[in-house]
């Protein structure tokens, strides 16, 4: 069994232990945790029992196998350098932030590196999760990880290029359609005499379906409005007042996604050694 180590147990950094532990792909004696705040360890380790807290970084880097870096983009350089002589070959550096590329990572340690981008709906032990491995990473070690990664969700390899992209639809996509679905119950409420808990209860419960839908591959996106839509019927007229409206905000939302992930590079590499900076 490997050892597994979390530095930061932050929102995702919680989210992945309790996941894991949720999916019995890991035992709490094995996984040992730190974050800045050590409060927020020590709270989860009471509801956890056996998860093992320590006050620092290198410490879980000398108790662990395989290390997940739970902390903010900007943490994460002076964090490894800090630390830089306690990874070694033995170690795999399991990264969940986007801005720090793969090979960036790789620069600051001889662990193996994996960039392992989770969502939120990995906490129902399903959705996606974005995987990147580095150069050292051997076949064994793919195979190893994509099955850990497998028992909270659906991971899928992806390149650095389509990083943003593939992060704002599987990672920021539950908070946009979260969006989405509150502004469609606030106008059924305005539009008509139903309740916001009556809308919210019949929302939650149709995207719970919709869910199960793809997930049995009865339909796929296209099919689904098909079958819904009766010539002349009520949605169609909906899908068109949708297809008026829409326009390119998507477009926008995507390049606004885009712009901000720029500027986090940007900061990234102010703090990379002088030699990293030149390759860009």
């Amino acid at each position: 069994m490997k050892r597994i180590g979390f530095i930061g147990t932050g929102n995702m950094g919680t989210i992945l232990i309790e996941s894991f532990l949720n999916a019995h792909a890991i035992a709490p004696s094995d996984v040992t945790i730190t974050n800045r705040t050590i409060s927020k360890a020590y709270n989860l380790a009471t509801v956890h029992e056996g998860l093992n807290v320590v006050e620092d970084a290198r410490s879980v880097i000398e108790q662990s196998d395989w290390i997940f870096l739970c902390v903010k983009p900007l943490q994460m350089i002076p964090l490894l350098e800090r630390n830089r002589d306690a990874l070694t070959k033995k170690h795999t550096l399991i990264s969940i932030t986007s801005p720090l590329l793969v090979e960036e990572l790789e620069s600051f340690t001889d662990a193996n590196v994996i960039r392992f981008i989770p969502s939120i709906v990995n906490r129902a032990l399903d959705g996606p999760s974005l995987v990147t491995f580095g150069d050292t990473v051997s076949g064994s070690l793919k195979e190893e990880f994509l099955h850990f990664a497998s028992t909270i969700s659906r991971p899928e390899i992806i390149s650095d290029r389509i990083t943003r992209v593939a992060s704002d639809l599987g990672c920021c996509g539950p908070a946009f359609i979260s969006f989405l679905v509150e502004q469609m119950i606030k106008g059924a409420v305005a539009e008509t005499e139903i309740t916001e808990q009556e809308a919210t209860n019949i929302m939650e419960s149709m995207l719970i379906g919709y869910g199960e839908l793809l997930r049995q591959k009865h339909f796929t996106l296209q099919t689904l409005q098909e079958k819904v839509t009766v010539p002349g019927g009520v949605t169609g007229v909906g899908l068109n007042v949708l297809r008026e409206e829409v326009g390119d905000q998507f477009n926008k939302l995507f390049q606004s996604t885009h712009e901000k992930f720029d500027e986090d590079r940007m900061l990234i590499q102010k703090q990379l050694p002088q030699k990293e900076k030149s390759k860009e």
